[in-house]
Formats: C-alpha cells, structure tokens, sequence
C-alpha cells in the first residue's frame, strides 16, 4: 500500500451509464479498490471531445476502465448480429478519445470486463458478439448473484504479469459476461485464459501499465486476496506518476 502521508495518486473511474434514467452511476467497489490501496478516486463524466481527454488524463494519474455496455462491433468492423448486444455509442466514443490520449502519455490503465474488450477493440483486436451463441462451452461466463463468487477457474500464463503478481498456475474468478475476446490484439499479450480458450487478461507491452481483466475483481476485494494484490500493483503504478 501506498504511504498515506505521501501525495494519493487519483485515479479517474469511467462512468456506468444508465439510459433508462438518464444518468451516470458508480459501483462502490471500484473506488474502495482503489482507496483501500491509497489511491484517490475520481468518477468523470462521459468524456464529449478531445480537449475533454486531454484534460481529465492531465488531472489523473492512473485510468480505469469499468464494466457495462457492449462495446460496439463498429469498432471491429462487424455490424450487430444478435438482439442482446447493447451499445452505448457515447461511451464507445469518449472511450476512444481518453484511452488515445491515455496511452500517449503513457499513464497506468487497468481494464476490467468491458474494459478489457474495449482495449482489444481498440487496438485491433475482434470479440465475440455473444459467447452462448458463437462460442458455446460449459463454462459459466455469465453467473447472475452473488457476484462475488467465483465461477470458473482461468489458467495463468506469460511473465511480467498476474502469474508474476499472484505467484499461482491458476485462480478462480467471478463472470458476469456474455461477450468475449475473439482475436486477441497482436499489441496484446494474454495473462490469463479460460478453460474454453478465451483470453481473459492482457497486458500491453512497451508501456507503463497496461493490464485488464475479464472478470470482476471489485466485487471480490472484500474476501480475495488476489483481487486486492490487482488493484494494489495498479494504485502503485499510479503512485510512481506522482512521484515523477
């Protein structure tokens, strides 16, 4: 953990966005991450423009992408294939704007469900539209409640990365899910998979700090000690930022 009598790296947090009531919400549990390891988090708005991204990563030491919305197939080159794949085109767009800006200044980013697959998108990467439907296996990738059970275990691999952090082959994770990484981005390196194949942590090499997750390790934090020990190496990748 971060020293607290030391300047608190901030974090930016991605909105939630619920159309329905036309507002911006926040799970509690991507800020306790975040606080509990000494960072100071931060919720933006929906980023609208350029100048907008270059402001909210110049104010921020560290980015996290969260969960929620499908991420558009446009960005991939497919066209919506099936009545479950729900968009948020302004989240897609001001997404793309701060994660551009993000990587260019090389500052810490941490991925987490969509998250991860709006990095591989972004980076050339495909996903699975909907895994019941193009990728069937026996693998719960879509739990329901609790969400903070895990539900499938996931191989860890490469070096530099969660099998490094965690010390472990393997761990068990939550699943809250229906799309997935197809083709992984050839910018990508995986960290963990699935036993059905599908990646479900990456790293970006060449950078800082790049790493996201498929799962969700915010609703784990209060009882897994991995879950805290991703938040902790991200919070402390940012709190290098503020020390120059």
């Amino acid at each position: 953990m971060i020293d607290t009598t030391m300047n608190r790296p901030t974090v930016v947090i991605l909105p939630l966005t619920d159309p329905e009531r036309e507002s911006l919400w926040m799970l509690p549990g991507y800020m306790e991450g975040i606080r509990q390891e000494g960072g100071f988090p931060v919720m933006l708005p929906l980023i609208t423009s350029r100048e907008e991204a270059r402001k909210a990563v110049e104010l921020c030491d560290g980015i996290l992408l969260t969960g929620g919305q499908d991420v558009s197939p446009s960005l991939y080159g497919e066209q919506i294939l099936f009545p479950n794949v729900e968009i948020s085109e302004e989240r897609d767009k001001g997404e793309t704007l701060l994660l551009e800006e993000a990587l260019q200044r090389d500052i810490p980013v941490l991925g987490i469900c969509r998250g991860i697959q709006f990095l591989n998108a972004y980076l050339g990467g495909t996903l699975y539209q909907d895994i019941p439907s193009q990728h069937p296996s026996r693998v719960i990738h879509n739990q329901g409640k609790p969400y903070d059970a895990p539900s499938h275990r996931v191989s860890l691999c490469g070096e530099g990365g969660l099998k490094d952090l965690l010390e472990k082959e393997e761990i068990m994770v939550n699943s809250l899910h229906h799309q997935g990484i197809k083709d992984l981005s050839e910018k990508l390196v995986p960290m963990a998979i699935s036993p059905d194949g599908i990646v479900e942590a990456a790293l970006m090499e060449g950078k800082r700090f790049v790493w996201a997750v498929q799962w969700h390790p915010e609703f784990m934090i209060p009882g897994d000690e991995d879950s805290r020990k991703i938040f902790a190496r991200f919070v402390s990748e940012c709190g290098k930022m503020t020390q120059g």
